[in-house]
């Protein structure tokens, strides 16, 4: 078990170490993931899960050996990303979009940590997933307000993450903040083009995108079935109460436009 975990492996030879470093830390990103935005049937966000993927890494920090831009990479991304929580859940216990999020609420301490874990995470040749992650997240924490995110630099890291590790979610996240850089018309276009997208077809927030673009875009009948699909595949309260909520704002702006 990692929980309570002292040491994350013991090794006897720093080879034998750098040999598993790789997966540790992939170990340690899945456990953040889950914390911040996993499919726990209960929840889907779980602070602890998040906090305990920062201690665990840390630790792996105190080791000579683990010490390395990668690792600084991955507690960077971890503690800009955990910055966010704190305004991630309302005072009802509801998510709340990026969009919508009080970045006054966000730990100022936690995003400083992040960017200096990140300016360490520069001092060699490789560049990482974990390192374009968390230079997405810090991009985000620059921004006093959602409109003043610098999107054009955020596609461009998308695509330098697309070279490095390629996945439908990915490629999702990416149409998003071009639909946010360039319009909805673009961004359902992304979309449209993502590779094996029918591997994100059970995925809700897959679904919850192309409704936001509809609905950005005036197509108020087709955000409406997205939203709907969304909300069928929620996988826990917190989904669902999220989801009918962005359900209600669409059929909100149906009836402003029909009136």
């Amino acid at each position: 078990m990692l929980a309570g975990s002292r040491k994350l492996f013991d090794v006897t030879s720093n080879e034998a170490f750098l040999a598993r470093l790789p997966a540790v830390q992939r170990a340690l990103y899945l456990l953040f993931n889950e914390g911040y935005h996993g499919a726990s049937p209960e929840e889907s966000v779980r602070a602890d899960l998040c906090d305990e993927a920062i201690r665990l890494t840390k630790l792996l920090l105190d080791h000579p050996s683990g010490r390395t831009p990668s690792t600084y990479a991955l507690a960077a991304l971890m503690c800009l990303h955990a910055a966010r929580l704190p305004a991630r859940i309302d005072a009802s216990g509801n998510l709340t979009s990026l969009f919508d999020q009080h970045r006054s609420q966000w730990d100022a301490k936690l995003v400083a940590d992040g960017q200096a874990l990140l300016e360490l995470s520069a001092t060699g040749p490789d560049l990482t997933e974990y390192h374009v992650e968390a230079a997405i997240a810090w991009v985000h924490t620059t921004a006093q307000r959602t409109e003043e995110t610098d999107w054009a630099t955020i596609v461009s890291l998308y695509d330098t993450l697309m070279t490095i590790r390629p996945s439908p979610v990915v490629a999702l996240n990416r149409a998003i903040a071009v639909g946010q850089w360039i319009g909805p018309e673009r961004g359902m276009q992304e979309i449209r083009a993502i590779a094996d997208s029918n591997r994100l077809v059970k995925y809700p927030f897959y679904h919850a995108a192309r409704g936001e673009l509809e609905l950005r875009a005036g197509r108020h009948d087709a955000a409406r079935e997205h939203y709907h699909e969304a909300l069928t595949l929620a996988r826990n309260p917190m989904e669902r109460r999220f989801l009918e909520q962005r359900m209600t704002a669409c059929e909100n702006r149906v009836s402003e436009h029909v009136s």
